[in-house]
């Protein structure tokens, strides 16, 4: 099973290059952050004509998160549980092929001195809440987005110079850290503990692209049923390189199917 984590920064603008991505990668499930459009303005209908089922949760302008499915979505929940009244589009939820998935696009928190950063470590403090709370409930689940956090210096390629980014903040990356620790698998640093160089963002301005200037903040956090599944787990650049290209690019992991007898998916 290949799962997919992808901040496509407008399903508008992007969606060639998402089509492209489904049928060259074909993954089984792809999570899409920053879609930039309301529910009814998301292309489901070119989406389903290559073969997936949608979960949307929209927002005009800014925000908005997908779960694209080969497989049926089922029991979807939109917004991260603790505030009822988030305005943000920044968390959905769902039920597929018997494992639970998340698409998170949490927030960045810069500056670091107004209220944005005070708002990204909340939200941070209520995904670990949930965490903790999925993991009572013994199902696999996977956590995947675009976490606005590089878990290390490893992962920003100029750390003093981020050293007080929100991104790279103490504050921020305990929090992940917390997160992780409540045993779940980041699972590119599973595989590639020691690898430097390896983002999945280079922002637009002055030619980070080409010149290696990235950052690594998408992640795919595996729940302990799907840890033991782990085979592979990569940054797929090829799109990053594309003409109107997003300023990240498609993280993805593959799990066996495994042979518990009380694992209720296959592959």
């Amino acid at each position: 099973m290949k799962i997919a984590t992808w901040n496509v920064n407008s399903i508008t603008v992007r969606l060639p290059h998402v089509l492209d991505y489904l049928r060259a990668a074909s993954p089984d499930v792809l999570l899409l952050q920053e879609l930039k459009a309301v529910d009814e303005a998301f292309p489901d209908t070119e989406i389903g004509d290559a073969g997936y089922n949608c979960a949307v949760w929209g927002q005009r302008t800014y925000n908005g998160v997908a779960i694209l499915s080969k497989t049926p979505l089922d029991d979807i929940q939109r917004g991260l549980p603790g505030d009822e009244d988030e305005p943000q589009a920044r968390y959905i939820e769902a039920e597929t092929n018997g494992i639970r998935v998340a698409s998170i696009y949490l927030p960045n928190g810069n500056p670091v001195d107004g209220p944005k950063f005070p708002y990204k470590l909340s939200w941070m403090d209520r995904l670990i809440d949930h965490a903790a709370a999925l993991l009572e409930t013994d199902s696999p689940f996977v956590l995947g987005g675009d976490y606005n956090v590089c878990p290390a210096d490893a992962d920003v390629y100029d750390p003093a110079d981020f050293a007080d980014d929100a991104l790279c903040r103490p504050e921020s990356r305990s929090r992940f850290r917390a997160l992780v620790n409540l045993v779940l698998t980041e699972a590119f640093r599973a595989l590639h503990p020691d690898e430097t160089g390896a983002y999945s963002y280079w922002g637009y301005q002055g030619g980070a692209w080409r010149k290696g200037h990235g950052l690594r903040i998408d992640h795919l956090l595996l729940s302990p049923h799907l840890a033991d599944r782990l085979v592979e787990c990569e940054i797929d650049r090829e799109p990053r390189a594309r003409e109107k290209a997003s300023d990240h690019t498609p993280v993805w992991c593959e799990l066996s199917s495994g042979e518990r007898d009380d694992t209720p998916w296959q592959v």
